[in-house]
C-alpha cells in the first residue's frame, strides 16, 4: 500500500484573494515505511508574497521568480500521486491551493482519497492543541529544525506524526500480495508484538542458583 505525504506552502491563506502555491512537496509512504522516493520544488507564484506568508516560509519574492511555474512541473506532481492515498495536514488548506492551481491550467480537481491528519488529531485528542508542532511535541519528535516551515521537512514530520496517530510505532513490512482486504484495515484493527521466550534449562536454573548463594550468600539448597 503506497501513500503520498504532502504538504504546500503559498504566498497567502486565501485562494479568493488570488494567493499561489510556492513549494510543493510529497513524500512516499509503502506499508507506512518511507520509500526514499520524493517529490518536490519551489514554484513561481506570479504573484508576490504576502508579509505574513513570508513570515512563516521565508521565501522572497525574488527567490521565487527563477524557479518554475506550476504548469510546468504540473505532469510530474499528477504522475507522483496518481492512484494513491494523499495524508495531509489541515487537507482542505492544501487541497483548495492544488486545485486552483489545477484550475488555471485547465485541469480537473484532485480526485485522491484522502487522509485529514488534522481530523484524526482532533478526533483522538478533543480540545487540545493539534497544530504540527503541538503534535511533535506530543509524540516526542524532534522538530528542532522548524525555525520556519518548510514543505519537505513537513511532510518528513508529519509522516512520523502520522504513523504515531493510527498506533502504529513499529512500522512492518507486508510482504501479503493480492490479499483482497480493503486499505483501511490497517487501521482498524488493533496489532500485537509478540516476542519469543526461551526458557531456561535445569541446568541453566542450578548453575544459576549456585551462582547466588556462593556470590549474594542466599541460601538455595536447603
Amino acid at each position: 500500500m503506497k501513500e503520498i505525504v504532502l504538504d504546500t506552502e503559498t504566498t497567502g491563506i486565501s485562494v479568493k484573494e488570488g494567493h499561489r502555491v510556492v513549494e510543493i512537496a510529497c513524500l512516499e509512504l509503502e506499508n507506512l515505511i518511507p520509500t526514499g522516493n520524493n517529490f518536490h520544488y519551489f514554484i513561481n507564484p506570479e504573484r508576490k508574497v504576502s508579509e505574513k506568508a513570508y513570515e512563516i516560509h521565508g521565501f522572497t519574492d525574488e527567490f521565487l521568480s527563477n524557479q518554475k511555474k506550476f504548469r510546468e512541473i504540473k505532469e510530474k506532481f499528477l504522475n507522483f500521486i496518481k492512484d494513491k492515498r494523499l495524508i495531509i495536514h489541515n487537507a482542505d488548506f492544501d487541497l483548495s491551493h492544488l486545485n486552483n492551481e489545477l484550475s488555471l491550467c485547465g485541469d480537473n480537481v484532485i480526485t485522491n482519497k484522502i487522509i485529514d491528519t488534522l481530523v484524526l488529531a482532533r478526533n483522538k485528542f478533543p480540545g487540545s492543541q493539534v497544530s504540527l508542532d503541538a503534535l511533535c511535541k506530543r509524540y516526542r519528535i524532534d522538530n528542532s529544525m522548524r525555525n520556519k516551515h518548510n514543505a519537505l521537512l513537513d511532510c518528513d514530520l508529519l509522516a512520523k506524526v502520522y504513523i504515531n496517530l493510527i498506533d502504529q510505532k513499529e512500522p512492518t513490512l507486508d510482504f501479503k500480495k493480492n490479499s483482497g482486504q480493503e486499505d483501511n484495515d490497517i487501521y482498524n484493527k488493533n496489532v500485537s508484538y509478540f516476542k519469543k521466550v526461551i526458557l531456561p534449562t535445569q541446568d541453566e536454573i542450578s548453575n544459576h542458583k549456585k551462582y547466588l548463594s556462593e556470590k549474594l550468600k542466599i541460601n538455595y539448597f536447603n
